[in-house]
């Protein structure tokens, strides 16, 4: 295909509110370079983390909810280490965790055969590091993402789909699920009692999926509202947001909201049970007592750094059938403020779609 040298995007020109959010159409389309692919986006979708990098949340400096700065940013105090590895993020930088589209041209050292192949983009993408310790970037945060007409991405992290599902059904998929299930990885879940907070959202929602394909008893925490659309995808059980949780109920716990009802999922845990977190939209800081750690021989986990293997075993269920997309609103990229603004309302369950290509 013939190949333009400018792209319409959306760019972050700095953190701050949506007005850091400018819609271009002279944006240079990326040459691939060795080992890289270059794609036509065709579609994308809101997460948590585009927010989040956008207000500069990430910042060791934040210690309030994700909601709380979402109009107006949290100050130049979050510049020095707002992204997701603590270091100052590149402006303007084109978001969009997620992406689903075509591989056009590929760089040195990749095969032409893979021009035409439809892709989800690995979100979570491990680097090279100096140490031992697993380190990771995120797709649209410490690199370019999927909210422009192309992306580039190393050819390993652009994993070929083979689906009759829609760009946007699929590009819900990548962020929000592979979040979910490296949590579910990370702890080892089965056929076991499991409680999910954050249910409505998007990883919230994946998870309900992911633990259910597992065998699990899935009880989500959530509104009324939302509890008959949550009990549609998979959750056994329901309980409401402010709820009294039941004690030693659970043996984990997938906890994506932390704040103030952190010691309550705790304590809604089993001996023995495990705890695992992958984001506080509450409020990060939390009071922890050791005494019910150890003597209640917990498990507290983090999960952040995804092996290889949880993206292609995502789209491995996917192309098998076994989990769907639930797109509640989808909406133009060239609308992304809109569709960040209906985001946050948190009036939906699963994803917000954005359709890149037109």
């Amino acid at each position: 295909m013939n190949i333009p040298q400018k792209m319409s995007g959306i760019v972050l020109i700095g953190h701050g509110g949506p007005e850091k959010l400018e819609w271009r159409e002279d944006l240079a389309v990326p040459v691939p370079e060795k080992g890289e692919v270059l794609i036509r986006v065709g579609a994308s979708s809101v997460n948590n983390t585009d927010v989040n990098t956008r207000t500069g949340w990430y910042s060791k400096s934040v210690r309030g909810d994700t909601a709380s700065g979402a109009t107006g940013g949290y100050g130049t105090d979050a510049d020095t280490d707002g992204s997701w590895s603590g270091t100052p993020l590149s402006f303007p930088r084109v978001q969009g965790a997620d992406c689903c589209g075509e591989i056009v041209a590929v760089g040195v050292g990749v095969s032409e055969e893979r021009i035409g192949e439809r892709v989800l983009v690995r979100s979570m993408q491990a680097v090279d590091a100096e140490s031992d310790e697993p380190a990771v970037q995120t797709f649209g945060s410490e690199h370019d993402g999927g909210f422009a007409e192309y992306t580039k991405t190393r050819s390993m992290d652009a994993i070929t789909v083979v689906s009759d599902l829609s760009d946007i059904e699929l590009a819900t998929f990548p962020c929000a699920f592979s979040t979910a299930e490296g949590m579910i990885q990370r702890c080892g879940l089965g056929a076991e009692r499991v409680l999910i907070t954050g249910a409505s959202g998007g990883v919230g929602s994946a998870a309900i999926q992911l633990a259910k394909r597992r065998g699990a008893h899935v009880t989500a925490l959530t509104s009324a509202s939302k509890a008959t659309a949550l009990k549609d995808i998979g959750a056994d059980e329901t309980l409401e947001r402010d709820a009294e949780l039941p004690s030693r109920a659970f043996d984990v716990a997938l906890d994506l909201v932390g704040g103030s009802r952190w010691d309550d999922v705790v304590a809604s845990l089993c001996n023995g049970g495990r705890y695992v977190t992958s984001g506080a939209i509450a409020g990060p800081i939390v009071e922890l007592d050791l005494r019910t750690l150890y003597l209640r021989d917990l498990a507290l986990l983090g999960s952040t750094f995804q092996p290889a293997n949880i993206f292609t075993d995502l789209v491995g269920y996917i192309e098998a059938g076994e989990i769907r997309p639930i797109v509640a609103k989808t909406f133009a990229l060239k609308d992304i403020r809109k569709a960040q603004e209906s985001f946050q309302a948190k009036s939906f369950v699963g994803k917000i779609g954005i359709k890149v290509r037109q």
